[in-house]
C-alpha cells in the first residue's frame, strides 16, 4: 500500500521558527565506515549519521551473506564494490532495486578489473548486480573519467592504501564534485594515511603502521540546504540548526550558506557548533539568477524549488549527474514544477526556468517522489505557498533524513500521513 503526506501551514504563521538538531553527514559517515571495516579498532567513529544508506552499509559490512541487497543505496553500491574486491576469499553477489539495477557501474568495475580484481556483471553489462571473488591487489597506477561520478574515484580511494603498492589515480576529463574527492582525500589524511594530490594526479600510500583516530561527524549540510529554502520562501524566518563547523567542513555542500546569502537574502550567523538563520530586512531578490553546480549537484533540487517557489527564472548547469542518481532527477523536475505552472528546459547538463503562468493548485494535485529522497524534501518547501500540498511516498527521505518530517512538525507545520 502507498502513502502520501499533506503538509499545512499551523495557523498561516508568518514567521517561521525553531530549533533542529541534524545528525551526521551521510557522505563523511560512509566514507569513514569503509576505513573502520578495512583498519577495525584503529577508527573510532561518533555522530554517525542515522539515515537508512548509512544503515544499509553499516549492516553489509557485516554481514555473513554472499547476497547483500543495498536496495537504492547508490554509494553503498560504489563503495562496497571496490570494499570487497580486496577481501580475500571472500565470494560476494550485490544486487539492489530495479533502479539500481539500472545506474552504471562499469567505470569503477573496470578499473578494479584492470588492477587485478575478479568481477562479473551477472546481468547486463556495465550495471548491478555483481558478484566479486575477494582477493589481494597489488595496485599500481590507473587511468579514470573523472566526468561521470566522484564515486567511482572516492570508492578507489578508500581501498587503496591495503596495496603492496599503493595507488596513482589519473584523473581524465572535467572533474565531476570534486568537493567530493577532497572530503575523500582529507578524511584519508585525517586518518593517518599517506596521500598526495597534485593537480590531476592522486596518489595514496600503502599503510604500514595505523594511529588511532577518532571521528565526531558533522551534521549533513545537503539536509540543512531545505531549511535555507524555508527561510528563503517564509515572509520572515529564524530557524537554528546544530551542529556545523565554521571553517573545518569537508563537506562541499556547505557552499549552501553563500549561496543563499547572495542570491536570498539569508545569513547564516555561527556560533561555536550552532547556525542561526535569519531573513535579511529589504533584501532584492533577483529577477534571474545563473550558475554552476557541478562542485555541488545535491544542491540542485532544493535551489530550483526556492526559485520556482518565489518567482525567480534561473539557469543551473553541471548537472550532469542528476541523469543517473535514484532517478533522473532534471525529468521529474521538469514533470513536477509543470503542476505549479513552472515552465522549465532541460538539456544532459543544465535545467532552466524560463516562464511561469498562472494555474490553480487543487488537492487532487500530487507531488510524485520517483523513490528520491530530495525529491519529497525539496517540493516540500511548497507547503508555505499553498493550503497544502501532498507529497507521495513520503518515507522515502528514510534514505538520508529519517527525522524530517517530525522536524518540519517542529517549526510549525501539521504533517498528516494517509494511505491510499
Amino acid at each position: 500500500m502507498s502513502s502520501y503526506i499533506k503538509i499545512y501551514k499551523k495557523n498561516n504563521r508568518d514567521l517561521l521558527s525553531g530549533s533542529i538538531s541534524i545528525t551526521g553527514s551521510k557522505s563523511i559517515s560512509n566514507r569513514l565506515l569503509i576505513l573502520k571495516a578495512i583498519y577495525k579498532d584503529d577508527i573510532h567513529i561518533e555522530n554517525l549519521s542515522n539515515c537508512e544508506d548509512t544503515e544499509i552499509l553499516k549492516k553489509s559490512l557485516i554481514s555473513t551473506s554472499n547476497i547483500l541487497d543495498i536496495h537504492h543505496a547508490g554509494t553503498a553500491m560504489r563503495f562496497l564494490t571496490s570494499y570487497f574486491s580486496i577481501q580475500e576469499g571472500k565470494k560476494v553477489i550485490l544486487t539492489g532495486s530495479d533502479r539500481m539495477k539500472k545506474r552504471p557501474i562499469f567505470i569503477l568495475v573496470e578499473a578494479l578489473k584492470k588492477l587485478g580484481s575478479e568481477i562479473y556483471y551477472l546481468e547486463k553489462k556495465g550495471f548491478p548486480p555483481i558478484q566479486i571473488f575477494g582477493k589481494k591487489i597489488l595496485g599500481g597506477e590507473i587511468d579514470m573519467n573523472a566526468k561521470i561520478s566522484s564515486q567511482y574515484i572516492s570508492s578507489l580511494m578508500l581501498i587503496a592504501s591495503q596495496f603492496k603498492m599503493g595507488l596513482k589515480i589519473y584523473l581524465k576529463g572535467n572533474i565531476t564534485s570534486i568537493p567530493y574527492i577532497k572530503m575523500t582525500f582529507d578524511l584519508l589524511t585525517l586518518s593517518g594515511i599517506k596521500s598526495d594530490w597534485k593537480e590531476r594526479m592522486i596518489h595514496i600510500y600503502p599503510v604500514k603502521n595505523k594511529e588511532k583516530k577518532c571521528f565526531s561527524v558533522e551534521s549533513d549540510w545537503s539536509s540543512a540546504s531545505y531549511y535555507y529554502s524555508l527561510s528563503a520562501i517564509a515572509k520572515k524566518s529564524h530557524i537554528i540548526l546544530r551542529s556545523y563547523s565554521r571553517n573545518n567542513s569537508l563537506q562541499g555542500d556547505k557552499e549552501v550558506c553563500d549561496i543563499y546569502n547572495q542570491y536570498f537574502g539569508i545569513s547564516t550567523i555561527f556560533d561555536k557548533n550552532v547556525i542561526t538563520l535569519k531573513k535579511k530586512l529589504n533584501f532584492l531578490l533577483p529577477k534571474f539568477i545563473e550558475l554552476d553546480l557541478n562542485k555541488t549537484p545535491d544542491l540542485a533540487q532544493t535551489i530550483v524549488v526556492t526559485c520556482a517557489a518565489i518567482g525567480i527564472k534561473c539557469s543551473l548547469k553541471g548537472l550532469e549527474t542528476l541523469k543517473i542518481k535514484e532517478t533522473d532527477r532534471l525529468q521529474a523536475l521538469k514533470e513536477e514544477l509543470l503542476k505549479f505552472g513552472v515552465i522549465t528546459k532541460i538539456t544532459k547538463s543544465c535545467l532552466k526556468i524560463t516562464d511561469f503562468y498562472k494555474k490553480k493548485i487543487d488537492s487532487f494535485i500530487r507531488i510524485r517522489t520517483y523513490q528520491d529522497h530530495r525529491m519529497a524534501m525539496s517540493f516540500s518547501t511548497f507547503g508555505l505557498c499553498y493550503d497544502f500540498i501532498k507529497i507521495e511516498n513520503p518515507n522515502v527521505v528514510e534514505k538520508s533524513y529519517p527525522n524530517f518530517w517530525k522536524d518540519l512538525e517542529s517549526l510549525g507545520f501539521l504533517i498528516d500521513i494517509s494511505l491510499f
